[in-house]
């Protein structure tokens, strides 16, 4: 799956108009000096040769340096950002498996009835709502009508001055500082964003925990579950939504991907300074590297999280093995 996705998304940057030299000195830059930079950046080699050199970078790990933009090594400019998303996208995924867990167990528990019906309405709207959509809409309620919570960034400018920055993943940060001023701070940040990207994840998982909640409930156990005078809620909670997790596992590595794609669009609209902004920035600068670098990231990111689904879904239900 990496190799495809690097083969492909350096196909499509060849194909792409423009190019990074253009990119960075604009109209103003002269003939002899785009020449001298295409072949210093490589350009000029073939593309079998840039291929080659690709992969044999991707290989042994070797992100290689930025385009344009101060000519950095990309694994510096990533270990700057990552953090970042790492810190919205985990509390998002963790709010949409709440927010898809509990009113989904609740809504096949009252299934035809009134709660069942409004938590199916929640999910199939929230779910249609485009995440960038939702986000400009919370900053214009929240942020710009009320004055509750900040328009954008992780931190107030001044006080992020005074954070020691250890991981870069600033809720530790604060608490490892005991700087509870900025602390606070971030998760005053934190909020719009996570919420916006939590709330769009969460609608499947709805829908996915309701159906298997159902299919579960009128199991043969169940009922022997029942029968045995066993307390209802520890039925539905303890029984049935644990048998019902096996395809929600499942979905959440399915949902990565989504996840990452989500995050770019709310670190856009959020300002957030993470791995989605720096991927739209090189992609408007036509920095084929970084580009490639990130995707190819993302992609074993991916391949990460589904190992770690695999390896749960095994403990989840012994009769799989592998």
């Amino acid at each position: 799956m990496i190799f495809i996705l690097a083969t492909v998304i350096f196909v499509v940057l060849r194909l792409l108009p423009g190019d990074p030299v253009t990119s960075a000195l604009g109209p103003r830059g002269s003939p002899e000096l785009k020449a001298r930079m295409i072949d210093d950046l490589g350009l000029n080699d073939p593309l079998i040769v840039q291929y080659g050199r690709f992969l044999g970078d991707v290989a042994r790990f070797d992100l290689g340096t930025a385009l344009t933009e101060g000519r950095r090594p990309i694994a510096d400019e990533m270990g700057e950002r990552f953090p970042a998303t790492l810190e919205l996208v985990v509390p998002a995924t963790v709010l949409a498996l709440l927010i898809g867990l509990i009113p989904g167990t609740i809504a096949a528990h009252r299934r035809r009835q009134a709660p069942d019906y409004a938590i199916r309405l929640f999910s199939v709207i929230i779910y249609s709502i485009p995440v960038f959509w939702l986000g400009l809409m919370f900053q214009l309620i929240f942020s710009v009508k009320l004055g509750w919570l900040p328009v954008s960034g992780r931190i107030d400018a001044i006080t992020g001055i005074g954070l020691e920055r250890t991981t870069n993943i600033l809720v530790i940060d604060s608490v490892l500082s005991g700087n509870w001023v900025a602390f606070r701070s971030v998760l005053i940040h934190l909020v719009l964003p996570v919420t916006t990207l939590g709330l769009v994840l969460s609608g499947v998982f709805v829908r996915l925990t309701r159906i298997n909640v159902i299919e579960t409930l009128q199991q043969d156990y169940i009922t022997a579950a029942r029968a045995r005078g066993i307390k209802e809620l520890v039925v539905v909670y303890g029984h049935a939504l644990k048998n019902a997790m096996i395809p929600v596992v499942t979905l959440i590595g399915l949902q990565v991907a989504i996840l990452l794609a989500g995050a770019v669009l709310t670190e856009s609209v959020f300002s957030w300074p993470g791995m989605g902004r720096y991927l739209i920035d090189r992609i408007l600068a036509r920095d084929f590297t970084a580009v490639q670098s990130v995707v190819t990231m993302f992609a074993i990111f991916v391949a990460m999280i589904s190992l770690a689904v695999d390896i749960l879904y095994s403990l989840l239900d012994p009769r799989v093995r592998y």
